[in-house]
């Protein structure tokens, strides 16, 4: 069932809003396709019992602007299966997924919380259209290499430098220590970095002194709770929020941040990780307290450059390539903007991609 939502919708899209139930699987879906003027949208599957429209249509929205700050021949889409990832039907729901999105051709699913390169295997053997799929299949695994946080390092790089907070001996908070979180900890770690806190859906730890990035990467890898690990002092997830640090990296749900709770934050930078950890609102209100936000179209791209790259049929060495040099390029140009206009970083990033897409949506045919 297609259908349109008006106050959703805006110059750029959606395009559609799709709702999927299939009553024998008992498969719930939404999909959205929000602009495809510079091609066949791009955007991952996501797989949680809580998810909604307004929940994906804010994602897929953040990928129509991140494919156009990426370069990439790429609209925005993205999906969202109700469901516990964790559930024994994981398979039979994402065959099911595949059959039912197999005639919207201009959405292409890659992974996303809640689903990784297996539920592509399974969404490409059934309609052949999926990125992130395993080496094997002819993908570029971007969860196993780390291409998102392999992308919030190369902007780390820069914004260290530009806003003079050396990488080496800086206290980071990291709060997922899912694929995004854990790639990240390991790349700032080799950097010098010392990831003083991080956490899971359960619970965080806490080392003023620098957690032990490989003994908990081994340790989270066994599928084991961080809480447990030993290697820090056991403190709840809404206390990591708390936590002083030079760099601030969420990289689990979206607005973990909101205007009742941003006060809490103390750090100088923030790098987003995940999709919309922090509402436009929050946003301001910690860059007029001093903070300096690299907004997760902008940082977060790796994952999504990566996708293209295996799309497009090309190699992880030209995949780590682009995300190094489109990824440090979008950064310097934010932190130059926001320097000289004094716009707030979320606003400067969406002026930026839509300037993109407004020269795409220009040779478009008015119907």
């Amino acid at each position: 069932m297609e259908h349109y939502i008006d106050n959703f919708s805006d110059d750029l899209g959606p395009e559609k809003i799709i709702h999927i139930y299939e009553p024998k699987s008992k498969l719930k879906a939404i999909v959205v396709i929000d602009n495809i003027s510079l091609g066949p949208s791009l955007g991952g599957c996501r797989m949680a019992p809580d998810i909604d429209d307004r929940e994906v249509f804010r994602l897929a929205r953040a990928m129509t602007l991140k494919n156009a700050l990426c370069d990439l021949p790429h609209g925005g889409g993205k999906s969202g299966i109700i469901a516990d990832p964790k559930t024994a039907l994981k398979e039979p729901l994402m065959r099911q997924f595949a059959q039912s999105i197999k005639e919207l051709v201009n959405y292409i699913p890659g992974p996303d919380m809640g689903t990784d390169e297996s539920c592509m295997a399974y969404i490409f053997d059934e309609i052949g259209r999926a990125v992130g799929r395993p080496k094997v299949l002819g993908g570029i695994p971007l969860d196993h290499l780390g291409m998102t946080g392999f992308g919030l390092a190369v902007s780390a790089d820069i914004a260290s430098e530009e806003l003079d907070i050396p990488l080496k001996n800086a206290n980071v908070v990291i709060q997922g220590f899912g694929n995004v979180g854990k790639a990240t900890a390991k790349l700032l770690a080799e950097r010098g970095a010392k990831i003083i806190a991080t956490c899971d859906i359960n619970g965080a730890i806490y080392n003023p002194h620098g957690i032990n990035v490989d003994a908990l990467f081994e340790y989270a890898n066994a599928d084991k709770l961080v809480q447990l690990s030993g290697l820090g002092e056991k403190v709840s997830n809404q206390k990591l929020l708390e936590i002083e640090s030079d760099i601030f990296v969420p990289a689990a749900r979206p607005d973990v941040f909101t205007t009742s709770n941003q006060h809490l934050l103390k750090t100088k930078l923030v790098l987003e990780g995940a999709n919309i950890p922090i509402t436009h609102e929050a946003a301001k209100l910690m860059n007029d307290r001093g903070i300096t936000i690299i907004p997760d179209i902008i940082a977060n791209g790796g994952g999504v450059i990566c996708a293209s790259t295996e799309y497009k049929g090309m190699t992880e060495t030209e995949a780590f390539e682009r995300v190094k040099v489109t990824i440090g390029r979008n950064t310097e140009e934010l932190l130059a903007r926001i320097k000289d206009s004094g716009v707030y970083p979320h606003e400067m990033a969406v002026q930026m991609g839509k300037e993109r897409i407004a020269q795409a949506m220009s040779f478009r045919a008015h119907m």
